[in-house]
């Protein structure tokens, strides 16, 4: 069976009292703790008991959470008044022009001005202040130059590595272009043999062999000579409107 509702009421009996407070006031800090932690939130529980006793929780610090309670319920309060509204911003203003002539301040005295009115503690940790600034720009460039030499060497490298592919690569061009250049000549050298060993065709007289036969035209002989006999051989060609030679 469940449990019954209790009645949300003073427990007269004071030793079921304190027991009901211990109890609740455990449990009320734990929850405190659990939301503070799974919301982000800034939790402060402060618990008074009936015999005065103080039991309080913050996730921060009491103070920082009483700071920032009052400072809330302050702009609250003024939002509602426009008179107050007005003082609230006069005093931004004031708060954040001092805030501006001491960063001001600080500016010139960093750029070594106006060094007059302070003292030799001052000038010393203006000092150190300007060492530890100035180590940091110098970590700083540093690291900027380091990964600039670190990204140049990187390319270093690809465009090494390119130049030897396209050496590996001109010069299977190479081998190719002779490997073509061997055979086109020596097809070229096959053919040549070929023409060298063909014999040459010509014309002969049908009396010497070795003499071309020359065709050259010539003019038509006189009627009135005689004819040649069937047996002369002329001794440098037969004419017949065709002049051999």
């Amino acid at each position: 069976m469940g449990r019954g509702k209790i009645v949300i009421r003073r427990i007269d009996n004071s030793t079921s009292r304190q027991v009901t407070f211990s109890k609740r006031r455990n449990g009320l800090l734990k929850k405190a703790k659990e939301l503070s932690i799974l919301c982000d939130a800034e939790v402060g529980l402060i618990i008074f008991s009936s015999t005065g006793r103080l039991y309080d929780y913050a996730s921060t610090s009491m103070k920082s959470v009483i700071d920032r309670f009052n400072k809330l319920k302050e702009e609250h309060h003024q939002l509602l008044n426009p008179a107050s509204e007005v003082k609230f911003w006069q005093r931004e203003a004031a708060s954040l022009r001092q805030q501006l002539q001491y960063l001001q301040e600080c500016h010139r005295q960093l750029m070594g001005e106006e060094l007059s009115g302070l003292s030799a503690k001052d000038l010393q940790s203006l000092e150190n202040q300007l060492e530890t600034s100035l180590k940091g720009v110098r970590m700083k460039k540093d690291q900027i130059l380091n990964d600039e030499i670190k990204e140049l060497n990187q390319k270093g490298n690809l465009i090494q590595q390119e130049n030897m592919e396209l050496y590996k690569k001109l010069d299977l061009v190479g081998k190719e272009n002779a490997e073509l250049l061997q055979k086109v000549y020596g097809a070229r050298g096959v053919n040549k043999e070929n023409k060298s060993s063909q014999p040459a065709y010509t014309i002969t007289n049908g009396y010497d062999l070795q003499t071309p036969i020359h065709l050259q035209l010539s003019q038509p002989q006189n009627q009135t000579q005689p004819r040649p006999q069937n047996n002369e051989i002329p001794a440098k060609g037969i004419k017949l409107g065709l002049q051999l030679h």
